[in-house]
């Protein structure tokens, strides 16, 4: 039985919370193609957030901009019904927890810089859950990729709302990954948080700068890189302002 879609691609919203939506250019359709790891995520420890983060990391830094490597990834999931094409796509942490082996497959994805980054995922790399396009959009857990990238069944599925009549079976258009749940954070990590810091390390180098939530805000799938991840991790030790 298929599960839901978890986001819409082809027609996606800004977060509802988000206060510069009105910035973000509407994501690449699946007419225009964009072109654009398997060991276990270190968690990140911090307590005192990003000071305490660059006190550690300044002394390794090298003086250098290395290449920029996406290791980990966060994943936008709809937790509030929504009907599309009569078909209740909401997918929450709480339906991936009541699944079989608390594992599912990542379906539904539409847009081909976002197809792109699934095929890039590979066994064990962690990933942050996002809760999207809800009443306080954030961060509420992590997910491992438990199986790599394979053809998404929904798009030969005419019953399915992401059924695309141009995809061919002997050459299919969109790909899913597995992702099974590893755990909720800590604590609710709320993407107005997490764009403060975004914005305090725009002005002052930090690890947040460029970060894709912010930059290409529409997409459903997003890489991160080690130093993003470990220091949105960190969040979940902090006490909420």
């Amino acid at each position: 039985m298929p599960w839901p879609s978890r986001k819409r691609d082809k027609a996606a919203v800004a977060d509802k919370k988000e206060p510069d939506a009105k910035m973000a250019k509407t994501e690449e359709s699946p007419d225009k193609e964009e072109e654009e790891k398997s060991t276990k995520a270190p968690a990140g420890t911090s307590k005192s957030g990003w000071k305490n983060w660059k006190k550690t990391k300044e002394s390794d830094a090298g003086g250098e901009e290395s290449k920029i490597t996406y290791c980990h990834w966060l994943l936008k999931s709809e937790p509030e019904s929504r009907l599309e094409k009569g078909v209740d796509v909401k997918f929450s942490i709480d339906d991936l927890k009541a699944q079989p082996n608390q594992t599912t497959f990542w379906d539904g994805v539409r847009n081909y810089q976002a197809r792109n980054f699934l095929r890039a995922m590979k066994l064990g790399q962690q990933a942050f859950f996002y809760h999207s396009n809800c009443k306080e959009p954030g961060i509420v857990g992590i997910v491992k990729i438990v199986k790599e990238a394979y053809p998404d069944h929904t798009q030969f599925d005419q019953k399915d709302p992401h059924y695309d009549s141009s995809s061919r079976k002997e050459n299919p258009k969109w790909s899913m990954v597995d992702v099974q749940f590893v755990r909720m954070t800590k604590r609710f990590i709320p993407l107005s948080e997490i764009k403060a810091h975004h914005l305090a390390h725009k002005a002052d180098g930090g690890p947040l700068k460029n970060m894709m939530l912010f930059t290409r805000q529409r997409l459903s799938i997003q890489p991160l890189t080690q130093e993003e991840f470990d220091f949105v991790l960190s969040l979940e030790e902090e006490k909420p302002h």
